[in-house]
């Protein structure tokens, strides 16, 4: 059996908590809730939480998906180095940034969720894990195209070779031969 890759599992789960995060700020400032000051801090901290966790990380083994236009937010994400790398900085980043969310209604989920998603970016520590770019390939993929030498002339299901039919320039030779007898009853 593998090793899980915890890091996989955090990035999923912070982008999630991140979007809910915001939706429960959305939520509470529309509203006008008491104390809305958290919420609004709530949409802030969502935000940046989408904004760092979007770009996926490369996996240990297997191939790595990137998201669509995750490019540009690799970039930014990986120009602060150790701060975004490391996977101890993010979970307490992620702590951190959960704690005030729990002191209104409208934004308790996205709080939790994240808080979750910081214990699983621990584990990911824990277990030596840290984010890595996943960068365009420099040499293009293989074509697959160029193997195929000749195509099959005939579709499928193809019969032996000794049970083709050859092609015949006369037509009476190249018929098959009918063991019942073909009449036309009119």
């Amino acid at each position: 059996m593998g090793k899980i890759e915890w890091a996989m599992w955090a990035n999923e789960q912070a982008l999630a908590a991140g979007l809910i995060y915001a939706t429960g700020g959305i939520v509470g400032v529309a509203g006008q809730f008491r104390s809305w000051q958290f919420a609004a801090f709530g949409i802030a901290a969502g935000v940046f939480v989408c904004l760092l966790e979007y770009p996926r990380s490369k996996r240990g083994k297997g191939t790595s998906v990137e998201r669509t236009g995750q490019y540009c937010f690799t970039v930014c994400v990986k120009a602060f180095g150790p701060l975004t790398r490391n996977y101890y900085v993010r979970a307490f980043l992620h702590a951190a940034l959960c704690v005030p969310g729990g002191f209104m209604l409208a934004t308790v989920l996205g709080c939790v969720c994240l808080a979750i998603a910081s214990l699983i970016y621990l584990s990911a520590a824990i277990h030596g894990e840290h984010w890595e770019p996943i960068l365009p390939r420099t040499e293009p993929p293989k074509r697959t195209g160029e193997s195929i030498k000749e195509p099959p002339q005939n579709p499928p299901p193809r019969p032996p070779p000794e049970l083709r039919r050859k092609k015949v320039d006369n037509l009476e030779t190249a018929a098959y031969d009918n063991p019942m007898s073909v009449t036309i009853n009119e």
